[in-house]
């Protein structure tokens, strides 16, 4: 994100000098905290100052991975989370956009929809999850949409606000020169809430994570969330620590994706 060119001033440069060593230096820390604490988790185990049985160990949960792994149980349990969180995060990213534009292209249709918007938000989804099965059957249906139905209100509730916060004078300066409102949105909103986009993206990524892994408890016969719920009913600690391991690393590999792209974006405008 930030180049160095010999056309910089003196100055400048040792600026972005220094914003690169404390970029440097949260990332070494981050990595020293993230194996110091498995590396305190391994010893408390193995001084038995906790419980393996149920608190695992970091040893323990990567021959439980290999285990796994073996057999190629593993990498169809990671690749049905993964495909129904994918689909699940496409569909809320872009059902939220589309309909966080409608509501601001019509300020009546906005009115009309904040009460249940507001409602559906405080609705616990999880209530949902036996409906959902009902109605589409034991697959990856209900939890596809389990995921849709925690992120979706949240996205178009984040992006709305966002696009209604837009700086007014912009506006009115296009308006004055004739503009149509979709030249508006395609030239004023959209581009201006391109951090508000990419902060919901964020967000309902993590959200669709929780809404699969929670329809993967309620129905799946597969996937890392039905590894958890396996492991849990016969007791296998390791089972369920590995699986929260390998969601935990996809969700930060995912992050690390849509921060590279949000960068791409911003360099690009």
């Amino acid at each position: 994100m930030y180049e160095i060119t010999s056309n910089m001033s003196k100055e400048h440069r040792e600026f972005l000098k220094k914003v690169k060593r404390k970029e440097v230096a949260i990332r070494t820390t981050q990595i020293i905290i993230l194996i110091a604490f498995f590396a305190v988790w391994e010893i408390a185990g193995r001084l038995k100052l906790i419980d393996p049985f149920l608190f695992s160990q970091p040893s323990r949960m990567l021959k439980t991975i290999i285990n796994l792994s073996e057999d190629g149980s593993l990498f169809t349990h990671i690749w049905v989370t993964l495909s129904e969180t994918l689909i699940g995060f496409a569909l809320g990213t872009f059902i939220g956009i589309a309909i966080a534009i409608m509501l601001w292209w019509s300020s009546f249709a906005s009115k009309v929809a904040e009460p249940y918007l507001i409602v559906l938000n405080s609705l616990p989804k999880i209530a949902l999850g036996p409906i959902f099965i009902v109605w589409m059957g034991n697959g990856e249906a209900p939890i596809i949409t389990m995921g849709l139905a925690i992120s979706l209100i949240v996205t178009i509730i984040s992006l709305e606000t966002g696009f209604m916060q837009v700086d007014e004078d912009k506006i009115k300066l296009l308006k004055t020169f004739g503009a149509t409102k979709y030249q508006i949105l395609t030239k004023c909103i959209l581009p201006a809430s391109i951090p508000t986009i990419m902060s919901a993206i964020k967000i309902n990524m993590g959200l669709s994570w929780v809404g699969v892994i929670t329809g993967e408890f309620l129905v799946s016969k597969a996937g890392l969330g039905y590894l958890i719920v396996y492991g849990g009913q016969i007791f296998k600690l390791d089972i369920v620590m590995s699986s929260v391991l390998i969601l935990s690393v996809l969700a930060a590999l995912m992050y690390v994706l849509l921060v590279y792209i949000e960068k791409k974006i911003i360099k690009w405008q």
